[in-house]
């Protein structure tokens, strides 16, 4: 039998803002793994939102999740402007930016030794998981119509 992987609540909840902040359609979001780089926090999510509403929607829903996890925010700050909206987790920081800010400050390149967390295939595993399957590689799809069987009897 294989030894139960430690599940990080941290990274899990990592995975889930950026699930979050895809599904309040945030654009371009990176998750990075700054442990063992920076002495600060673990881990970074990194979005850019679309409008100000929709900005502090991000905020909000993934400090929801946060404390639904027992995680709550420590400090949130920029809620006002919505032009770079910090979520700290201690552990986790969440930097939701606007186009301008992001690419101002630019953390991708400030903490460019920083692994990419690849938050959609661990978001795959994780429902894997909590639908009772085993990670397999994917199956070719079936064929797509009956009108595929007519053409291969005609030929």
């Amino acid at each position: 039998m294989a030894p139960k992987r430690k599940i990080d609540p941290v990274r899990e909840l990592a995975v889930a803002a950026a699930e979050i902040a895809r599904d309040d359609h945030a654009e371009d979001i990176v998750v990075l793994d700054l442990r063992g780089i920076s002495p600060v926090t673990d881990y970074f999510v990194i979005c850019t939102g679309t409008s100000d509403r929709q900005m502090r929607t991000v905020a909000d829903d993934i400090a929801r999740r946060g404390r639904q996890a027992g995680l709550k925010p420590w400090h949130v700050e920029g809620m006002d402007s919505a032009e770079w909206i910090l979520l700290d987790f201690v552990d986790l920081v969440v930097h939701v930016f606007d186009a301008a800010h992001r690419k101002y400050y630019d953390l991708e390149l400030l903490w460019g030794e920083a692994p990419r967390v690849d938050w959609r295939g661990a978001l795959g595993r994780r429902r894997r998981r909590a639908a009772g399957k085993q990670d397999q590689p994917p199956q070719p799809p079936p064929p797509d119509t009956p009108e595929d069987e007519t053409r291969q009897q005609d030929v």
